[in-house]
């Protein structure tokens, strides 16, 4: 039965699946309607919806909790596939319609190299500021963890949070710890307008 986590919780993938080797981490957004919103945020960023939003996920991939190698450690719709063949991103999607993911992204924790520690989930808004959109106008937002060895979900996490006027999100991340894969729902809205921006971060 998948686990329902809320912002700062935890939980072990090992203890959850044994043997737990490829995970699927699946993400999911709505547009919210055109008229939702208002006041201050609506005049800074623009009421009316004018183009899709389109929302970008990367993995971005850490040694001892720092980002060493910004051209190859960072996993998204420019760069699909981890050197070392163990994080592979799905594709992009453009406007987020549909149900279930929208965009997701495999993980194989049994070979992910010893050297890395932390895989952080991020998701930000293609050319934010120009569009002006923020994710005050995203609804609906979620990250997933499925074990692809019998494709069950292991976790849920909700993003149900007020996030008008941020720019990017941090869902969470998959981290080792003493030899346990675990994952933290963090839910942490930024203003950084690009993933350039969002992974200087974890330099």
């Amino acid at each position: 039965m998948s686990v329902s986590l809320k912002k700062g919780q935890k939980i072990s993938l090992s203890k959850e699946s044994k043997g737990l080797g490829t995970v699927l981490v699946g993400l999911g957004w709505d547009e919210a309607d055109k008229q939702q919103g208002g006041g201050l945020l609506s005049a800074l960023f623009g009421g009316g919806k004018k183009e899709d939003i389109d929302c970008d996920a990367t993995a971005i991939l850490l040694q001892d909790g720092k980002l060493r190698d910004q051209k190859n450690d960072i996993v998204y719709f420019g760069n699909l596939r981890h050197h070392t063949g163990t994080v592979q991103h799905l594709g992009d999607n453009l406007t987020g319609a549909g149900e279930g993911d929208d965009e997701q992204i495999i993980i194989d924790l049994a070979k992910v190299p010893a050297s890395y520690d932390r895989i952080v989930i991020v998701v930000n808004i293609y050319q934010a500021i120009q569009r002006k959109q923020h994710f005050g106008m995203i609804k609906n937002a979620f990250v997933r963890i499925v074990d692809k060895n019998g494709n069950r979900e292991l976790c849920k996490y909700d993003l149900s949070e007020d996030y008008s006027g941020q720019l990017a999100l941090i869902f969470g991340e998959v981290y080792r710890h003493n030899g346990e894969w675990k994952f933290n729902a963090i839910g942490q809205g930024t203003q950084d307008a690009s993933i350039g921006e969002l992974v200087r971060r974890y330099m």
